[in-house]
């Protein structure tokens, strides 16, 4: 019997990667949607730990026997004072497109070197098992922001996002190779392994 996992997203991108890693052989993983979980959740955390937190507890509330993942990722830039940080998702708005996001980094950047437009993505993965034990990790990518949007293959700031050893964009490479690299695979495995643990040690 499968392992049945309630992920803390309705965004299809990330459910892609995150069956694509923790592998749909041994889980049966949901949205919040299709486990039927619809609950308004309010992210007030000072740090990705702290919101991500907020979000598995919320929803193990009304989650019977299920392990209960939630993440909470953004692009940190350091020449703006690590913004859009733990905004990212509501940086100018949660409606504004990407497009217009991603160019107004761009344009805040303007007259920036190269070595100064340093900048990560982080991302926190959390678990709230049936048993009420948690486990919090973080993975991070490094990179910096690029002059302008290049690729079709990622979301989010992935166009602007540029890897330092290859010049090109998290948008760029294909999805294989990004999971294999990026802030949320990272995370991802990390958390896959307290899953793992967790089921070792309740045996």
């Amino acid at each position: 019997m499968k392992t049945r996992i309630i992920f803390a997203t309705g965004n299809k991108n990330k459910l892609r990667e995150i069956k694509e890693i923790l592998g749909e052989e041994k889980y049966e993983i949901l949205t919040m949607k299709e486990a039927g979980i619809d609950i308004d959740i309010v992210e007030d955390g000072k740090t990705f730990e702290e919101n991500s937190l907020i979000k598995s507890r919320s929803i193990a509330e009304h989650a019977k026997d299920a392990i209960v993942l939630a993440d909470d990722s953004g692009l940190e830039i350091d020449a703006l004072n690590k913004e859009p940080g733990i905004y990212s998702a509501r940086y100018m708005g949660e409606d504004t497109s990407y497009d217009i996001k991603n160019a107004n980094l761009i344009e805040r950047l303007e007259g920036v070197e190269k070595q100064d437009r340093s900048a990560r993505f982080v991302c926190a993965v959390s678990a709230v098992f049936p048993d009420g034990k948690e486990a919090v990790v973080r993975g991070t990518i490094e990179g910096y922001i690029g002059w302008e949007p290049m690729g079709t293959n990622g979301f989010g700031y992935d166009p602007i996002f540029y890897l330092w050893d290859k010049d090109v964009s998290t948008a760029s490479i294909s999805p294989e190779e990004k999971n294999a690299i990026s802030h949320r695979g990272q995370a991802l495995r990390m958390i896959k392994e307290e899953i793992i643990k967790h089921e070792n040690i309740s045996c």
